[in-house]
């Protein structure tokens, strides 16, 4: 595997494909200083939120290296160990916007049953908060400050990206938060046994994709105009996800390392491209599901 010296993050908006949960979306460009001057660079976006991607292999691959460690064992190396209390606090405070997000995105819902169908949601998604900070307690880090970090690039990500009804916050949820559970799977191969125990049982699906491929597409069904415009929606969306999420890794040495290879297994140029196109090719899809243009 390269050891890659330099990671710099930017925005590139014109490259825009997905969106994130909760702003959890990575252009990271790499210098390798022993590639070739024209293959110098490689940039990478990182995806990152709530169902399995439909083209996720059944068959789980053989776990080497840390992936097959205990997190006792693992924790050994203080910077694996940093890198998974930032990966830890991001999912902790993204549990918990999700949670607040589905609260208040409640209130716009237009019959009792679509609002209790939400609470319901909400709840699922405050118990997975839980376990995350009982975690993070259990490892003897203090949960608060392991969220405090991503607080501000996420409540910035929401603010920016508020629905103004109904049916673009569903689409907001769905989009976001499947794309970042897609991304989370990924990270969590990589990952010693207990930590990938805890972050898959926190990205089960609250059963927000069927609620909301059910609503949005009988919206479109009942006025077609509606699907052009949540196409947009999504398209901006993404490139708020991507302006605010630089930050978060930018930010935190640790978990860039950990996610370009620098600790445990992380990916290498090859692997990440594959990745990139597993996530973009499950987005497209759902979009499709939606009856949205990707």
């Amino acid at each position: 595997m390269p050891s890659y010296q330099q990671a710099h993050y930017h925005h590139t908006p014109d490259s825009c494909t997905c969106d994130g949960r909760f702003g959890h979306v990575v252009v990271v460009t790499l210098i390798d200083q022993g590639l070739p001057p024209l293959g110098e660079r490689a940039i990478v976006r990182f995806m990152t939120t709530s169902d399995k991607p439909d083209n996720a292999s059944e068959t789980p691959a053989e776990h080497t290296g840390v992936a097959a460690q205990d997190w006792t064992k693992a924790a050994a190396e203080p910077q694996y160990r940093a890198a998974v209390v930032d990966l830890l606090g991001a999912l902790a405070y993204g549990e918990l916007a999700a949670f607040e997000r589905l609260a208040e995105d409640a209130k716009l819902a237009p019959t009792l049953a679509d609002k209790a169908e939400l609470a319901k949601m909400a709840s699922a998604e405050f118990h997975h908060y839980e376990k995350l900070r009982d975690r993070l307690t259990e490892i003897g880090e203090e949960p608060t400050s392991a969220m405090e970090p991503f607080v501000a690039a996420l409540d910035g990500f929401h603010r920016q990206t508020a629905p103004s009804d109904w049916l673009e916050g569903l689409v907001k949820a769905y989009v976001g938060d499947s794309i970042a559970s897609d991304f989370y799977r990924e990270v969590a191969a990589r990952l010693d046994t207990d930590t990938r125990e805890l972050v898959l049982a926190v990205l089960d699906d609250t059963g927000h994709a069927e609620f909301a491929v059910e609503k949005v597409r009988a919206a479109i069904d009942a006025e077609p105009r509606v699907g052009g415009r949540l196409a947009l929606w999504a398209r901006r969306l993404m490139g708020e996800a991507l302006s605010q999420s630089q930050r978060v890794v930018a930010d935190r040495d640790a978990l860039s390392t950990m996610l370009v290879g620098g600790v445990a297994d992380g990916f290498d140029l090859a692997e990440v491209g594959r990745m990139f196109s597993r996530i973009t090719e499950a987005h497209t899809k759902r979009m499709a599901a939606l009856g949205l243009a990707a």
